[in-house]
Parts: structure tokens; sequence; C-alpha cells
């Protein structure tokens, strides 16, 4: 009985996981690919104030690769979310499995330079960075 209370408990939080994911896609993370015109105001300053606040320069002044990551964020992951979401809320659905592996490989592959960047890149020489830059450690992490 653990056990399947257990494997219930954690497709409830990844099809939390998916579902939070939709609108922080759809009304933040794409403001790095698509034109500003296509977002309310509010979506915009949401946007500026997470990147200000936290020193997102990835965010602030996006660079070529990082977009690179946000379209596929658009064309792969932004579809699959909802898929996702429904199969972890429904619950044991082992056909998304498969699916659920290859968007955790193409997560991971796209965290590792934006990790390696926030954590390890020396922004007080790098010109491709512009605005407020994290600092300390604490701001890093």
């Amino acid at each position: 009985m653990g056990a399947v209370v257990t494997r219930r408990f954690l497709e409830c939080l990844l099809g939390l996981y998916f579902l939070s994911h939709i609108p922080i896609t759809l009304f933040v993370d794409l403001q790095a690919v698509l034109s500003p015109e296509l977002y309310p105001v509010e979506f915009t300053d949401l946007k500026n104030w997470y990147s200000k606040e936290f020193k997102d320069p990835l965010m602030q002044d996006p660079p070529v690769w990082f977009k690179s990551f946000v379209f596929c964020e658009l064309v792969f992951q932004l579809p699959f979310f909802p898929i996702a979401a429904y199969a972890f809320f429904k619950g044991s659905c082992r056909w998304i499995r498969t699916p659920a592996i290859i968007y955790s490989v193409h997560t991971i592959t796209t965290l590792i330079p934006i990790l390696y960047t926030i954590l390890l890149e020396d922004f007080s020489r790098a010109s491709a960075f512009k605005g407020q830059r994290p600092e300390t450690l604490r701001e890093r992490l």
C-alpha cells in the first residue's frame, strides 16, 4: 500500500511540475524569442522584474545560444507539458515513461551550459552580458 501511495504522490508532483511550466514558458521564457508586441505590459514587467531581482543575465539580454534553447522549449517542450501533466495526473500511464525520459535528457543537456554560464562566467569581463549580473556566489545560486 505504501508503494502505491508514494508512486501516486510522485505522479501528482510531476503533474504539477509539468502543469506549472505551461504558464512559465508561455508568459516568461518565450519572451526571449518572441516579439515583445505579443505580450501585455504586465508580462513584460514580470519578466523584467524577475531578471533584475534575480540578476539573470540570460533573460535580461539573451545571447543567441540561449535563444536557441528557448526555441527548443517552444517547439519540443511546450507541446509535451500538457501531455505529461495529463498522463501523470491520470496515473499509471506506462506510455509516458519513454517521452518523459527523452524530455529529461533534453532538459539536462540544455541546463548544463546554462548552469555553467551562471555559476562560472566572469561577468565583469564578459562583454556579451549587459544589465545587472550576479556578483556573489549567493546571487549566482
